[in-house]
């Protein structure tokens, strides 16, 4: 058997996503927590094997864009991995690929399903979306954006889902179960606003409840801190309401 044939361990595809994240994140990536996908798994294990990468490559463009990553974003990570492996540049077949996975995840209608969010327990983002929808009702919007953002360090699966629970129970206590709002991931949080709506009060209180939750729960070096929050109008139409909210959890 000849060291072509040898078969892949799993420790190698593991180093090699290890190198790829950590020179993505060190140069590129502009969140680490929303780095992995499966779809990296698939390009990695096609390099090792040295199978055609071209389908795996639009995979993971069609996940970036999925995920509201930018394309530069996602072909600076793609040239990472080659650097990690190769030192060279990815083939234009491979770079073309994922950017046209990336542009038909983003020319792909939004669904708009009413489901939960598990791990927060609030709303998921196509929720929101929908509710967004109705605050145009003569093409006018009506209404503001509340951002949260509570993102900080690389957390682990346990430290994620806790970090989430707090941050939703806090929203749901300060702005109630009636409100419509959501987890975008990546520790981003969306409130939709009603017009007049004085929210002074909770935002202010933000801050300081959120930083109790982040303390009881011993979850501080992944929450940011001082927090980030922000109020921004609705956009002109629905459809770039729709892509905004894609995005906020990129911001």
């Amino acid at each position: 058997m000849t060291a072509e044939n040898l078969p892949v361990l799993p420790t190698q595809s593991s180093h090699l996503l290890a190198r790829w994240r950590d020179e993505s994140v060190a140069s590129v990536w502009r969140r680490p927590s929303d780095w992995y996908h499966p779809a990296v798994d698939e390009l990695a294990l096609a390099l090792l094997l040295r199978d055609d990468p071209v389908p795996a490559a639009a995979r993971l463009g069609q996940a970036r864009g999925d995920m509201g990553v930018g394309i530069a974003e996602a072909i600076d990570d793609l040239a990472c991995l080659y650097r990690t492996t190769t030192s060279a540049e990815p083939p234009l077949s491979v770079v073309r690929a994922l950017c046209t996975g990336w542009a038909d995840a983003s020319a792909a209608p939004v669904h708009l399903p009413v489901a939960q969010d598990a791990e927060s327990g609030l709303p998921t983002g196509d929720y929101l979306r929908l509710r967004v929808a109705e605050c145009y009702p003569d093409g006018s919007p009506e209404g503001d954006l509340l951002v949260v953002d509570v993102a900080a360090g690389v957390p682990d699966p346990f430290s994620r889902m806790a970090r989430q629970a707090a941050v939703g129970a806090v929203l749901r206590e300060l702005f109630g179960a009636a409100q419509p709002m959501a987890s975008l991931g990546g520790g981003t949080f969306v409130v939709l606003l009603r017009p007049g709506q004085d929210v002074t009060d909770a935002v202010d209180s933000l801050p300081t409840r959120i930083a109790a939750q982040a303390a009881a729960g011993g979850l501080e070096d992944v929450t940011r801190s001082p927090l980030r929050t922000w109020t921004e109008p609705l956009p002109p139409t629905a459809d770039e309401a729709a892509v905004r909210l894609r995005r906020l959890a990129r911001t």
